[in-house]
């Protein structure tokens, strides 16, 4: 517990913009959700209370991991964002898509929201095709429609959820890859980091990563990972 809470208290840095892991706030204001509940499970399990650091995007999250801001982090894995931290396996998988308006596979230009984790993915696989980036899911949805871009790259969830924004466009079936959710701690913390894994490894296989998407109301758009 001293070397995952040296504060006394579990700091954990939390993405509020993904809707599906962060669903509300409760009364006393803190993040309510999957992994906010995942956070708090694990801060009682090393018996330390925990203390959210929210963020209004992934990206400023993981810049932060070089700072004492956070012990812990629930975000999505990704080796972008592994410079300074280790990222246990999975505990849940969200599919990303493109919305389309038209037909076109030739010279694509496709709108992507900057430092998301399916966009981070584009960046290193994208081959024949361009990525062009906004920062925040309005201001890309805008850029898709003013630009006339041939696709835009989104978590299925969010674009189906966001579709009257989007008119004219349809979901292309299947995903080009899966976001995976995971808890990360700092590099060096191997102990910590060891019980965190096996603490992301037992909530899967016990049910209660299942059962808190069942709560909370995600189990149909989120996917339990499979065991590491």
């Amino acid at each position: 517990a001293l070397e995952m809470a040296p504060a006394g208290r579990l700091r954990v840095g939390i993405n509020m913009r993904n809707q599906l892991l962060v669903t509300g706030r409760t009364a006393s204001g803190d993040p309510a959700g999957l992994a906010p509940s995942m956070a708090t499970a694990f801060a009682e399990r090393i018996g330390v209370p925990v203390e959210f650091i929210p963020y209004d995007s992934p990206a400023k999250l993981a810049d932060d991991a070089a700072l004492d801001k956070w012990d812990v982090a629930m975000i999505g894995a990704d080796p972008a964002r592994a410079a300074y931290v280790d990222f246990t396996a999975p505990y849940c998988q969200i599919e990303a898509t493109y919305a389309v308006a038209s037909d076109s596979t030739e010279d694509l230009r496709i709108a992507g929201c900057s430092g998301a984790a399916y966009v981070l993915w584009l960046e290193r696989n994208l081959k024949h095709a361009m990525l062009v980036k906004a920062d925040g899911h309005d201001a890309t949805y805008d850029m898709y429609k003013a630009d006339k871009l041939d696709a835009l790259a989104g978590l299925r969830s969010k674009l189906t959820k966001d579709a009257s924004k989007l008119p004219g466009t349809r979901l292309l079936p299947g995903k080009f890859m899966a976001v995976e959710q995971a808890a990360c701690t700092k590099k060096g913390r191997s102990q910590g980091f060891e019980e965190l894994q096996k603490f992301i490894e037992e909530a899967k296989q016990s049910g209660m990563v299942l059962n808190l998407m069942k709560q909370f109301g995600v189990d149909t758009e989120l996917v339990v990972a499979p065991p590491a």
